[in-house]
Order: structure tokens, then C-alpha cells, then sequence
């Protein structure tokens, strides 16, 4: 019999809501049957916590007094840029950005030692950062230089806003070449000297609704420790992509655009993450909920390691010069053993994304519900299908017409 959002939530407000984890539910599922836990089990609770590029806050710091109009300007969060082209005291702070007397790779591998994700978990932690802008004046906003420390209480606003996050199924980076290699998939040692993934595996949220049942614009989800909302499909969200007979992608598929009170979350749950040779980034805490509605919603939760495949992928040549094919496919259950075969050699894995705390997260949330403290929303529309997604397409090169 199938059940509705305002269902369960009158359950949640009453104390009466059955909830489990993405990984409690296998087991449920295994013992009652799919059918009878359809039935019982009302919401099962998903987690993710791992290094998630396109993600960043805005913030509205208040006027001065002069006013000043910091766009058009320069604007720094303890020499970190962030961009000033919205309004007079709108800015945007992105992960990946760096000081701009940062080395880079001058001195190769680059440290990346500090950059936007470490600045806004700073933020979060209660810290004061300085800032700093100069700006051309107007006669409305005269001021032309400022210099002080701020912190979220001193914010109108401050907004974690991630246009491309809970990556749905990626991909596991090795190296073929005969030199060592820095990726955002981490150091990777010559000639498949070890193998790096990032995925929660069985309880990642979109590998518990492969084909985004449940999951859509308004969905109430964790983020961050607090409470957020997926606010549509994220950049390069590609559901066209090879699946298994249960529904389960092979490679990246869909992604997740997101968006939460920044001054309601924790540093515990939002990193700043340095990457060797790479650049810095933000790891980020995600857990989405997954109502019950029916016995095929229940049916996609009880997706286990073993059946979720991701291809290997040579980071040497293969992804850099966007050269298509894998070396193999591998599962989430070969992975966290932590070794794998590729081209018939032995290959010790590592997660970046931590399973633990995916697990933490899924617990948390179940928590949250049992207690009344959260309860589901109505997507209002939910995210492209697997028929009319749009698809990932590299990037053209185009003749530079003259103006």
C-alpha cells in the first residue's frame, strides 16, 4: 500500500515514524521481505561526508559607515579572493579559491595549504577572519579602502550554497604512467602503485534512489550539521549513463545543487581539505532522507556494495585528455576490502570519502526524525529522469572571432 509525505510526517509529529539507516535497511529488508518492510519501515536515512569541488557561501556583511561598494573592487577573506561582482556588500567565497601569493605549482607538487574551504570552515568555527577590500567609490558609496575582522554573527547573511555535490557513482583513479601524479582523487602512485575512490558506496544518497524517486527541488535534507535543501540538479548531473538491471548507475551520474544556513552548521561536518599538487577544496557532510512510499522506493534502499560498479579510470592520460573508456569496473565491496584487481595486478585501494562518518550522518538524521526534530518536504519538482537529463559534453574549441 503505498504512503505520502503528510503520512509519514503525521507519524514523525507523533513519535511513531519507523526509521533505519541505508544500511540498517539491508538487513530489515533480508528478514521481513520487501513487501511486509514497505509496509513498517517509513524513512531510511543516507549519509555522505567527503570532498565536494563546486561548493561555496555567500555572504551580505552589512554596510559601513561610509558605505562602501565593494563590487567592482577587490574583496579577501584572510587573503583569500572572492567574487564581488553582485552587489554593493554581496560576495561569494568559492572552496577551491587561493590567495593570489600562493605559489601554486611553481614549486612542484604545490602545498595548497589554505584556500576558501579552510576559510569558511573558520567561519563556521566561530572565527574571526579579516577582511579586506579596496574599492573606486561613488558618490553614493564613497569609501574606498576597509580593514577590519568579521565573523558569521556579524553577517546578515551567510549561505552555503553547493552547485555540484553528492556526486551519484564516480569514478576509481589509478596511474599507469611511470611517474607519481597529484589529482583532486589524491596522490596516485606510477604503474598502479594504489587506487583511489570517493564514494559512500550503500549509503550514498542518490545510490539509495538511483532514479530520483523521492529527491528533488525542495527536498529537506543535512548539510553541514544543520538543516539544508537541495535546490535542483547539480552541474554535469548526467543520469544517461550505463546502469545495472536494479537501476544503479556505473560511473558519475547525477549530481545534487544544495543550499543551507551557514551560521546553523558545524566545522565537524565541513572541512577545508588540502590536495598535494592540486588545490584545496571543501569536504562536505550530506544525508538525505528517503521517504517510503512504496515497495519499489523500498527495494532501491537495500542496494548493497557488492552491487555498485564504478569503472577504473588511468589519471596519466586517460582523464586528462578526456580519452573515453576504463580499465575495468570494480565494486564498492572490492574497494573497502582494500584491494582490487587491474590488468591483472594487485592494487591496494583508499576511500577519500569516509565511510564512518557517512555512517555518523545516517545516524544523526535518523536520529532527528525519531525525535521530531525533522520532518520531509514535498519536492516540487523533481530532478531530470533518466529519459531527459542533460548530458555531460566536453567543452568545444571554437575559432575567437575578432570584434
Amino acid at each position: 500500500m503505498a504512503k505520502t509525505i503528510d503520512e509519514i510526517n503525521d507519524k514523525i509529529r507523533k513519535g511513531k515514524a519507523v526509521v533505519f539507516t541505508a544500511e540498517e535497511i539491508i538487513d530489515v529488508a533480508t528478514e521481513k521481505g520487501v513487501k511486509r518492510a514497505a509496509q513498517e519501515v517509513d524513512v531510511v536515512t543516507t549519509g555522505t561526508f567527503g570532498p565536494m569541488c563546486s561548493s561555496g557561501a555567500y555572504f551580505n556583511v552589512g554596510h559601513t559607515k561610509p558605505r562602501i561598494k565593494l563590487g567592482g573592487g577587490k574583496t579577501y577573506l584572510n587573503d583569500v579572493p572572492v567574487y564581488t561582482g553582485l552587489a554593493a556588500v554581496d560576495f561569494f567565497l568559492g572552496a577551491t579559491a587561493i590567495p593570489d601569493d600562493d605559489p601554486r605549482n611553481k614549486i612542484y607538487p604545490g602545498k595548497f595549504s589554505y584556500g576558501g574551504g579552510h576559510v569558511i570552515e573558520e567561519l563556521v568555527a566561530g572565527k574571526d577572519v579579516r577582511l579586506t577590500a579596496t574599492a573606486y567609490g561613488t558618490d553614493c558609496y564613497p569609501r574606498k579602502m576597509l580593514e577590519t575582522y568579521i565573523s558569521l554573527k556579524d553577517m546578515n547573511e551567510a549561505v552555503l550554497f553547493n552547485m555540484r555535490n553528492s556526486y551519484q557513482n564516480y569514478n576509481v583513479a589509478v596511474n599507469l604512467s611511470d611517474r607519481m601524479i597529484y589529482t583532486y582523487m589524491g596522490v596516485l602512485q606510477p604503474k598502479l602503485g594504489n587506487a583511489n575512490y570517493c564514494s559512500a558506496g550503500q549509503l550514498s544518497p542518490l545510490l539509495n534512489d538511483p532514479y530520483y524517486r523521492t529527491i528533488g527541488l525542495g527536498t529537506r535534507i543535512f548539510l553541514g550539521g544543520g538543516i539544508g535543501y537541495v535546490v535542483g540538479s547539480g552541474t554535469q548531473h548526467n543520469p544517461n549513463v550505463p546502469r545495472t538491471e536494479k537501476g544503479v548507475p556505473k560511473m558519475t551520474a547525477g549530481t545534487l545543487a544544495v543550499k543551507g544556513d551557514l551560521k546553523m552548521m558545524s566545522p565537524k561536518w565541513l572541512k577545508g581539505t588540502s590536495f598535494t599538487g592540486y588545490g584545496v577544496n571543501l569536504t562536505v557532510g550530506i544525508g538525505v532522507p528517503i521517504p517510503i512510499l512504496n515497495e519499489e522506493i523500498l527495494q532501491f534502499t537495500t542496494i548493497r556494495d557488492e552491487e555498485i560498479w564504478a569503472q577504473v579510470v588511468d589519471y596519466s592520460e586517460a582523464y586528462p585528455q578526456f580519452i573515453p573508456g576504463s580499465l575495468g569496473e570494480v565494486n564498492y565491496k572490492q574497494l573497502k576490502s582494500g584491494k582490487i584487481m587491474v590488468q591483472g595486478k594487485e592494487v591496494p585501494t583508499s576511500g577519500l570519502s569516509s565511510y564512518l562518518k557517512a555512517r555518523e550522518i545516517a545516524k544523526i538524521l535518523k536520529e532527528w526524525i525519531e525525535a521530531g526534530k525533522f520532518f520531509l518536504t514535498q519536492p516540487v519538482e523533481l530532478l531530470p529522469s533518466i529519459d531527459s537529463g542533460i548530458v555531460y559534453k566536453p567543452l568545444k574549441e571554437r575559432p575567437v572571432k575578432k570584434r
